[in-house]
């Protein structure tokens, strides 16, 4: 399997787990990977007959599947569903709920993935709040990371919210970041999930930017040192599949292989063979 292919399967399973709870039906019986984002896919698409807000990582998955094109129905409706929803409850300052900004973040992410742009849907922009950084940061640390990927969805939004992706970077490194190299949503030990989740946000300056590099080359060794003796990850002293599946986007968004690098197989095994 090619690093190409290993980051699209990660990235589905984890958009499965996050709204299907795929962790507790497909692995569960030892499904392999590719079989279980088939299957992940075929129940999405099932369950999705009126896809409206809300149904934002079961569209990005779908999306991003290439299984479905940009204008298939769903999307179409899950766009008309959300445009509604915007012009009923979102107000001119674009801001979807007050303090808590992953919800626009989400949201964009999904609409990037469908073709369509968040600066008028409903007549509201969507991006129009990502000015304000404290309104980003209010949130935590899932503020400016999951504000950092939506911002460098499209290279409009890069370039308008230049500012915004600055702060969201410096944020992430210097307010975040712990001793031990990882980061926390809070504590001062590092959890596998914020840890992964930070640098799949910093990945695309990675090779541009000497201070995320140190910090990522940190943040890996920490993962490395958090990985189980069969392979997988625990977020919060519990063994999931959403772990895993986070810190190999991590890794493949950086361009290194979860099946092959030394430092993420143990006894043998990778990540991979955890979530088997």
């Amino acid at each position: 399997m090619n690093i190409k292919t290993t980051k699209r399967l990660l990235s589905l399973l984890l958009a499965a787990v996050l709204s299907l709870g795929l962790c507790t039906t497909a692995f569960a019986a030892g499904t392999d990977p590719i079989t279980a984002m088939k299957d992940a896919l075929t129940t999405m698409a099932g369950k999705l007959t009126a896809p409206t807000f809300g149904n934002e990582w079961d569209v990005f998955a779908l999306a991003r599947s290439g299984r479905y094109e940009k204008g298939d129905w769903r999307f179409e409706q899950y766009y008309t569903n959300l445009a509604s929803y915007c012009k009923s409850y979102v107000g001119s300052d674009g801001v979807i709920k007050a303090g808590k900004s992953t919800e626009n973040s989400r949201v964009i992410i999904a609409l990037s993935a469908i073709g369509r742009d968040a600066s008028s849907v409903g007549g509201c922009d969507l991006l129009k709040p990502y000015s304000n950084f404290d309104w980003v940061s209010a949130q935590g640390l899932n503020g400016p990371i999951f504000a950092l990927i939506a911002l460098d969805t499209r290279e409009s939004y890069k370039t308008a919210y230049k500012d915004t992706r600055e702060k969201c970077i410096k944020h992430i490194l210097d307010k975040q970041q712990l001793s031990d190299g990882g980061w926390a949503f809070s504590g001062d030990e590092a959890d596998v999930d914020m840890t992964a989740m930070a640098i799949q946000a910093l990945a695309p300056y990675y090779k541009t930017n000497e201070t995320v590099k140190t910090a990522v080359d940190k943040a890996l060794d920490v993962l490395s040192r958090l990985q189980q003796a069969d392979g997988g990850f625990a977020s919060g002293d519990s063994a999931n599949c959403e772990s895993c599946a986070q810190v190999v986007v991590a890794l493949t968004a950086l361009g290194i292989d979860p099946l092959t690098d030394s430092r993420f197989i143990k006894n043998g095994v990778t990540m991979l063979d955890a979530l088997a």
